[in-house]
């Protein structure tokens, strides 16, 4: 179980993907109290970030100096994605991810994310100037291809590897599949057979079943989960509990659900601040009422509250196993 990254040990091979706007750092914080192998940031656009763009460096408030953290940086030119990498490394970053597996027409449209499959020498380049810039384990984000045309991600793989990647994860899908349709997990296995260094299946990754399933069929070395863990951040621990039998997590129910949640809103305010963490809190605040089934009308009071305070003294309500469906 488990695998090196550097010099360092992946000791649970279940990580936690970077996903815009989720992953921040209370969210990643709530996963790794659970248990995770490693958890990584939202993106951080390099050229933003090296421009001080307002927000860039909220999002990279990134707690990059906490042991399983790892921070995705994206861009197109080489020499941003060197100084990013320069930056976040200085900030105290354990390990670099590279992303070229972000889909998104806003992203792409500026050749950065998915699009630099579709020019492999180009994103070579970006990858060994992430590389030599410095001296911390580079990790690398793909998807299978730009589309079924073009399934280039071993290719993409083994140069990687041979300019120095130390891990590669593979969203089994194309990028013009986006989200749609399943994931290939059995299309991982090429890259898998590509190079030495570890494979990582995401996409699809739910729960222990499927993330059986994802190992059986890619090959990998282990599993990113990113949807799954929506209003469960003590997926992963489940996952690797099921898989590997590390520690079971202790699941929260009523009284220690409705603490969890609480804290985490209360954390979510206090690092983006009242008005802002209170609209960012609520994709968050609707996945947990999902799971409890909270009632319509409940559940709107509780999304459309501005006043934080009177939002944590509906949460109890909200989330109570005891409360009838309207």
């Amino acid at each position: 179980m488990g695998f090196d990254l550097g010099d360092r040990r992946i000791t649970v091979p279940v990580l936690l993907a970077p996903l815009a706007g989720i992953t921040d750092l209370p969210f990643r914080t709530l996963v790794s109290r659970f248990g995770a192998g490693l958890v990584v940031s939202e993106m951080i656009a390099s050229g933003e970030f090296l421009t001080e763009r307002p927000g860039t460096r909220e999002k990279a408030e990134l707690g990059a100096q906490i042991e399983n953290t790892s921070v995705q940086i994206a861009g197109r030119e080489p020499g941003p994605m060197a100084e990013a990498a320069r930056m976040v490394a200085d900030m105290g970053a354990r390990v670099i991810d590279i992303n070229m597996g972000c889909p998104a027409k806003k992203v792409t449209g500026g050749w950065s994310g998915s699009a630099l499959m579709r020019a492999p020498d180009h994103a070579l380049r970006l990858v060994e100037a992430v590389v030599e810039a410095v001296d911390l384990p580079v990790t690398l984000k793909t998807r299978l291809g730009w589309d079924e045309d073009h399934l280039n991600a071993p290719q993409i793989a083994r140069s990687a590897e041979s300019a120095g990647v130390k891990m590669i994860v593979i969203h089994g899908r194309t990028r013009c599949q986006f989200y749609k349709g399943k994931a290939d997990w059995a299309a991982i296995s090429e890259v898998k057979k590509a190079v030495q260094v570890p494979v990582i299946a995401n996409g699809d990754v739910i729960d222990a079943a499927a993330a059986r399933a994802a190992l059986s069929r890619s090959g990998a070395d282990g599993v990113m989960i990113g949807r799954g863990a929506q209003g469960a951040p003590w997926r992963l621990a489940e996952v690797a509990h099921a898989l590997y039998g590390t520690p079971a997590p202790e699941v929260p129910e009523g009284a220690a659900l409705i603490d969890m949640v609480s804290g985490h809103y209360e954390a979510m305010l206090g690092f983006y601040g009242k008005t802002l963490g209170n609209r960012v809190a609520r994709k968050h605040l609707g996945w947990y009422m999902d799971a409890a089934n909270t009632p319509p009308g409940l559940r709107k009071r509780l999304l459309t509250e501005r006043d934080t305070q009177a939002a944590l003294d509906l949460l109890p309500e909200a989330l109570s196993a005891e409360v009838e469906a309207a």
